[in-house]
């Protein structure tokens, strides 16, 4: 059963890095232009949304909420909270 469930968690693995280096230059990009367009970082933060299991994808994704702070603190609770329920089932 193991032989058969390793290539899957290979393949999930690989699919969250194609995740991770296709987000990071969008992620850059926004902060680095100081773009405030609301569809558009949700867009971003909808697509890592998907990936936040990765601890690299997971950090991209704080540092997008970070920067979405400043500009709609109430959509990036939204987005934190969407996390949590999503992701950390510690709580």
């Amino acid at each position: 059963m193991i032989d058969k469930i390793k290539p899957l968690a290979a393949q999930i693995q690989a699919l969250h890095q194609q995740a991770y280096i296709s987000y990071v230059p969008q992620v850059e990009y926004l902060i680095s232009q100081g773009v405030k367009d609301d569809k558009e970082i949700h867009r971003l933060l909808d697509g890592l949304l998907d990936f936040c299991g990765d601890e690299n994808v997971l950090l991209l994704y704080k540092k997008l909420c970070r920067y979405y702070w400043d500009i709609n603190p109430q959509a990036t609770a939204d987005y934190i909270n969407i996390y949590r329920e999503t992701w950390n089932h510690e709580n």
